[in-house]
């Protein structure tokens, strides 16, 4: 019997967690990163599109977990503990936080590409998460699609083609 594959959709600062046959699937990261984690042995992997770095910078009302590095990665990392993944056996991959557009003035606030790349592995890094593989910055846009049965990242950049990790 033949298995059908759907591809499940993640937002801009969204998550969701998808299980073999299925493929996981992001678009629009320009200076938001796209964080894949997944346990290759029991075929499940959790996509997060994340949008900005810290929470701190968020403004008073309900928090949107998904959008913030710090928040969205441990989100992640529990929902996917829920659905069978074991944390020890947890990998990551990682696309975007491109520098989208150029500024004259040297103002941190505005490297927000290489500032979400920064926050996601230090997030990764305090929960032992390893990343394997990487394709961030530069200035053009992506889309990720990752399938927990062989557990390749296909990315596709704008005016570049596509590669896989």
């Amino acid at each position: 019997m033949i298995e059908s594959k759907t591809i499940i959709k993640v937002g801009i600062a969204d998550m969701n967690i998808v299980k073999t046959p299925d493929i996981i699937r992001t678009s629009g990261l320009g200076s938001c990163v796209g964080v894949v984690i997944y346990d290759q042995t029991r075929e499940v992997a959790g996509l997060a599109h994340v949008m900005l770095p810290d929470s701190s910078l968020a403004k008073s009302g309900v928090l949107n977990i998904a959008k913030y590095a710090d928040t969205a990665i441990k989100d992640l990392v529990s929902k996917l503990i829920r659905h069978g993944a074991r944390a020890n056996f947890l990998k990551a991959k990682i696309a975007g936080g491109a520098q989208m557009f150029q500024f004259s003035s040297g103002n941190d606030m505005m490297r927000i590409g290489p500032r979400n790349v920064e926050a996601v592995k230090l997030e990764l890094a305090a929960l032992n998460i390893a990343i394997v593989a990487a394709d961030v910055g530069g200035n053009s846009g992506r889309t990720i699609e990752f399938n927990p049965q062989n557990c390749i990242l296909h990315i596709r950049t704008v005016n570049k083609g596509i590669q896989e990790l």
